[in-house]
């Protein structure tokens, strides 16, 4: 992850739009942005983003942060996790939250829809075993629920726990008593997300910038 180049013309701003998708325009003012979180140094490091007020309020802040160290999500078909990302591993992050372009074919759109799915996917399987377990989808609703304190972890749980049986009798349809439901392929996401805008509504908004803006 050594030095990058930050001058439009350059050919590493060039590689990077077409990987990501981002004009030099956009590359430009992210990388201005990443500079600021970095604190001008060439690399990216977990606490750099505790310095971002809007995230540090997210209910999933740890899931968002770990996403941009998951090596998965750097489009290198590599697994586990990095210490510190350099601007590349962050800008192809970013791409996934970059609306697609209106001028694309429907097989296209679809490839976009299917790689934001699994990016999505990749935040709450945590251990990287393929699977959402009970204890990842139970650790993400009871955040979200009880972030706000107005519902006890108890309560959350419980919440959790009925919302993984309704999603495995989806996914899964009829299930025996002595069936165990392991948790939920990306195949299963898959289909529970079915005919969700994902395309739209992914976006980021705690880097100050929105990132639907972010697409020409």
């Amino acid at each position: 992850m050594g030095a990058f180049q930050s001058a439009p013309g350059h050919p590493d701003y060039l590689a990077l739009a077409g990987k990501t998708g981002f004009s030099l325009e956009q590359i430009g003012v992210l990388h201005k942005r990443f500079r600021q979180l970095s604190h001008d140094e060439e690399t990216l490091q977990r606490e750099d983003f505790n310095t971002i007020p809007d995230l540090a309020c997210n209910p999933i802040r740890s899931q968002i942060i770990e996403a941009f160290f998951d090596r998965r999500n750097f489009r290198q078909n590599d697994e586990g996790t990095v210490q510190e990302i350099g601007f590349e591993e962050f800008l192809v992050v970013m791409s996934h939250f970059r609306p697609p372009s209106q001028h694309i074919t429907e097989e296209q759109r679809e490839s976009v829809r299917r790689e934001k799915l699994r990016f999505l996917f990749n935040m709450h399987d945590t251990d990287n075993d393929g699977t959402i377990t009970l204890e990842e989808y139970r650790h993400v609703v009871e955040e979200l629920l009880s972030h706000s304190g107005a519902l006890g972890k108890e309560t959350a749980k419980g919440i959790a726990d009925a919302a993984m049986l309704e999603v495995a009798s989806i996914s899964m349809g009829h299930m025996e008593p002595d069936e165990f439901y392991e948790g939920i392929t990306f195949d299963h996401f898959l289909k529970l997300l079915k005919g969700f805008d994902i395309e739209s509504r992914m976006n980021i908004r705690f880097l100050n910038m929105d990132t639907t803006t972010l697409c020409k």
